[in-house]
């Protein structure tokens, strides 16, 4: 029980979870019926939200903790997960194309 609550504290401050999602642009606001709706992706193609389920699925852990880093245009999410073993250990995903790194 103390380790599920370290977890989603764990998740809420970094932003991982669900009620601490936050988007760094404005509001999404669905276009009136007569306008055509145009998707645009930026930089990230991926979503924190996206690399930690994917990471969670891939590796059978619950990641604890999760972070962005942002350098020369280029965004990682790195990703500390937790096994039933024990096991922790990072993992890095390319937000721009899923890719483990």
């Amino acid at each position: 029980m103390k380790l599920q609550g370290f977890i989603a504290l764990a998740l809420s401050l970094t932003g991982a979870g669900a009620a601490g999602a936050s988007s760094d642009g404005p509001p999404f606001t669905p276009p009136a019926a007569s306008e055509p709706t145009v998707i645009v992706r930026t930089a990230a193609s991926m979503s924190m939200d996206e690399a930690v389920r994917m990471a969670e699925q891939r590796f059978h852990a619950r990641v604890v903790k999760a972070e962005t880093q942002r350098g020369n245009g280029h965004t990682v999410y790195v990703l500390r997960l937790l096994n039933e073993a024990g096991r922790v250990w990072t993992v890095r995903v390319d937000a721009a194309s899923g890719a483990l790194l």
